[in-house]
């Protein structure tokens, strides 16, 4: 199907021994080749593979210590971009993911149309009956706090880990700076959004059957609000400031300041008359209203700016133009 390009297919393997072999066998003659990342598993899944798998594609890579998820698919980044991969698929090695939808994830990429392509298990509405309710809700409230921090205001399901990348956008990531652990998926966007790649959702089925999630909501809530908060500033900082400057530049700092000194403002104004048991006067009710209404309205210019703003071409394709042409 892809004569002239390299496909390469990573699997993070940790704890999927009852399930790998069956993701490797339905992975499809499009793809070149194969690694499996043994990161660090406790039931030895790197060795399991070399004593069951025969299929010649495959290649088992071992970390001494865990890394997660990140970590693990890193090793394979690197390990793809060296073979000479042109596209790198990382599919999780847990049966939740079918290979036989490899081609969907390639094909923007290859057409052109996208450096990094991602699964989305939303757009289906009669699939999301299978969907746990509360993995639902949890994805919903991701999605939006990825919006924001990402930048990326088109896409939905920011934590499904089935995506594609060009080779040449991926070899400009910061390998070392990235999430390795559960937050990967979403930091992955939030760097790919500094770079000007472009992102695309490629819609997907959910598989849920016997596999063991390693992932504990509670642990990890707090986490993920700090470090969506962290991308957000970082991101506004890199796009707004240091790289370009624009009137969303201002409105978003005038915005947010405004909308504080309203609030406090009006907050100690009504404590002040309520502890005198007397009404506000009107003047300082406006006096209060009038910046929060301003500052809504700058920040609300500035997401709509930040909206329109979504990277629309492909970075890859002005990657290759440059060194054709070099």
């Amino acid at each position: 199907m892809y004569p002239n390009d390299s496909i390469a297919v990573v699997i993070p393997s940790y704890r999927v021994t009852r399930h790998v072999l069956g993701v490797i066998g339905a992975i499809g003659p499009e793809v070149t080749h194969i690694y499996v990342v043994d990161d660090c598993c406790p039931d030895k899944s790197g060795a399991f593979v070399r004593e069951h798998c025969t299929d010649p594609r495959v290649v088992v890579l071992e970390h001494e210590k865990n890394l997660g998820v990140g970590g693990a698919v890193m090793t394979g980044y690197q390990a793809a971009i060296t073979a000479g991969a042109a596209v790198i698929v990382k599919v999780d090695g847990d049966g939740q993911m079918d290979p036989r939808l490899i081609p969907n994830f390639i094909v923007p990429i290859l057409a052109g149309e996208a450096d990094y392509s991602k699964g989305n298990r939303f757009y289906d509405l009669e699939q999301l009956r299978a969907m746990p309710p509360l993995r639902l809700f949890g994805n919903a409230v991701l999605s939006l706090m990825s919006k924001v921090s990402s930048g990326y205001w088109d896409i939905f399901d920011p934590t499904n880990g089935f995506t594609a990348i060009h080779a040449d956008a991926a070899r400009h990531l910061p390998f070392e700076k990235i999430s390795r652990r559960y937050f990967f998926e979403t930091d992955m966007l939030f760097r790919l959004n500094t770079l000007h790649a472009v992102v695309v959702d490629v819609p997907m089925d959910a598989l849920y059957g016997d596999e063991v999630s390693n992932l504990k909501i509670s642990r990890i809530v707090t986490e993920f609000v700090a470090k969506h908060f962290r991308n957000f500033f970082k991101r506004v900082f890199y796009n707004y400031y240091l790289r370009n400057m624009s009137l969303a530049s201002i409105e978003l700092p005038l915005g947010g300041a405004m909308l504080t000194f309203g609030t406090v403002y009006g907050l100690n104004a009504w404590l002040h008359s309520a502890s005198m048991g007397t009404t506000t006067p009107a003047g300082t009710v406006m006096a209060a209203a009038l910046p929060v209404l301003m500052g809504v309205q700058l920040i609300l210019a500035f997401l709509a700016y930040d909206i329109a703003s979504v990277p629309r071409r492909p970075i890859h394709k002005t990657i290759w133009s440059r060194t054709k042409h070099a």
